[in-house]
């Protein structure tokens, strides 16, 4: 029977390297260099507020640096515009995915839908097993979806809302939750990314995520242990009061179990392999009715008037759908979570990744991403150089192309001979580019995993990084397997 090609695998499998052999590593590496360096000034001098348009700006100014190296090395300006137009293209789904995103948000706000999953969730979740619950939940709705990012765009938002009520950081939530939708995403046959490794490394499928779960289920286990603890030095003393919570969701929204329908089969559609885009929009509209339906008061006090009609409801629906839009409550505590920024509230996290692929277009075209590739390949000539070689080139990539597929398909088709040269089974390749190219992309703000997640979950980089735990031991994981040859499969000729 004919098998249809995911469309990821299909575009990323006919993806041209491009290879500049008059560029030297220096030069490959001057864009990035200058890159982090004034990154990292931007941060000192804005702080969080950097996201908000100057890190954008300074991501151009980099593409800018590496355009100088390559007009020096005979690139035309033509030629870097093409493979940023390619670059950008690449995008356009994600793009889609987050303005629908901000749009699903909207509904599921003014429809109780998130209010609900919080209520319910507030009776349900202790604050001293909250953390390693937000891992597994988002573990299980991660396989069963196969994205990490519908994953973070349904109960990853409600939990963030759960755990702010509860008084725990929304770095710590953001953590569990990216840590548990990462696992999934990597574990989940129906995940692009597990599809991609596989391919590019010259393995199939089910290979690929049995050979994974050697280095996968331990650092699983570790970031259990680790929210496990987290939670039980939290300081719950003076937290929020969740019977008053309770009763001002209560007094906003009509709580009722048959909320719970959309979210149901949003995920449905999800695991039937319905395209995001078509379900995040059932999804969206779906909740929409459900708002007239249930929460009728809601949806006429964003709209400011008394009875809804026609063209009032229509009115609110869409204001919750496009803008800011936030519904009553004399709870501080609750106020924040009583607003959402429709689909206008994504535009930063569209403008930051547009610059990203301007720089990393740029970085591709003049060769610099091969040719960094090229050196990190010839640095090592141990097996363990040659993992650690891939993992320090998806990383690299993860942070110069801003992009985790590319992170995945250039490592794989470096290195895809270099490992079989050294007599290693291909599922060694595609373990080690989704244990360091799949996962730590959204450690990253200008990458497009980073920036879609920060903006969905409300919360920067910078304040969930270092709870991802699951992310970041990843790569370290599959570096201690590979130094003292753990479960470290050769190549078998048939």
């Amino acid at each position: 029977m004919h098998k249809e090609k995911n469309i990821s695998e299909i575009h990323f499998q006919e993806q041209k390297i491009i290879d500049n052999k008059e560029l030297s590593i220096w030069e490959a590496l001057f864009p990035v260099l200058a890159l982090v360096v004034m990154l990292a000034f931007n941060v000192f001098v804005f702080g969080d507020d950097a996201l908000s348009g100057s890190n954008q700006f300074i991501l151009l100014l980099g593409g800018a640096v590496a355009a100088i190296v390559g007009f020096k090395n005979n690139v035309t300006f033509d030629m870097m515009m093409e493979e940023v137009a390619e670059n950008i293209k690449s995008t356009s789904g994600a793009i889609l995915i987050l303005l629908m995103v901000g749009a699903l948000a909207g509904t599921w706000l003014i429809s109780g839908v998130i209010p609900a999953m919080i209520y319910y969730g507030l009776q349900v979740l202790n604050p001293t097993i909250f953390l390693a619950a937000c891992l597994i939940i988002c573990s299980v709705i991660s396989i069963a979806t196969g994205s990490s990012w519908t994953t973070s765009a349904t109960v990853g938002i409600a939990l963030i809302g759960i755990g702010d009520a509860l008084g725990i950081s929304m770095g710590m939530t953001a953590g569990a939750v990216l840590s548990g939708a990462y696992f999934g995403d990597k574990m989940s046959p129906m995940s692009d990314t597990t599809n991609l490794a596989p391919a590019m490394a010259g393995t199939d499928l089910f290979t690929h995520i049995k050979y994974m779960t050697i280095t996968t289920v331990p650092t699983f286990i570790i970031s259990l242990l680790f929210f496990v603890i987290l939670g039980f030095t939290q300081d719950i003393s003076g937290k929020a009061d969740t019977n008053s919570l309770l009763l001002d969701i209560d007094k906003a929204f009509h709580i009722s179990p048959w909320l719970f329908v959309v979210p149901v089969i949003v995920i449905g559609l999800i695991v039937k392999k319905t395209p995001p885009l078509v379900a995040l929009l059932a999804g969206t509209i779906l909740a929409a009715i459900f708002a007239l339906i249930f929460q009728p008061e809601v949806v006429a006090q964003i709209t400011g008037v008394q009875k809804l009609n026609f063209t009032t409801a229509y009115k609110g629906i869409l204001k919750a759908i496009t803008v800011e839009t936030s519904v009553a409550t004399e709870n501080k505590a609750l106020a924040d979570l009583f607003t959402a920024g429709g689909m206008s509230k994504m535009m930063g996290t569209i403008w930051l990744i547009l610059c990203a692929m301007v720089f990393g277009g740029i970085m591709d075209a003049i060769g610099a991403l091969a040719r960094i590739s090229s050196f990190m390949l010839g640095l090592f000539d141990s097996v363990f150089g040659l993992f650690a070689s891939t993992v320090f080139t998806c990383i690299g990539l993860n942070f110069t192309a801003s992009d985790q597929y590319l992170a995945i398909v250039v490592p794989g088709k470096m290195y895809a001979k270099a490992f079989k040269d050294k007599g290693l089974a291909p599922e060694n390749l595609s373990r080690t580019l989704e244990d360091s190219g799949t996962v730590t992309s959204v450690l990253i703000p200008w990458n497009t995993c980073g920036a879609y997640h920060s903006g969905v979950l409300g919360v920067s980089v910078f304040e969930f990084g270092i709870y991802a735990i699951f992310n970041w031991l990843s790569p370290f994981v599959t570096l201690f397997f590979a130094a003292f040859n753990i479960k470290i499969r050769q190549l078998v000729v048939k």
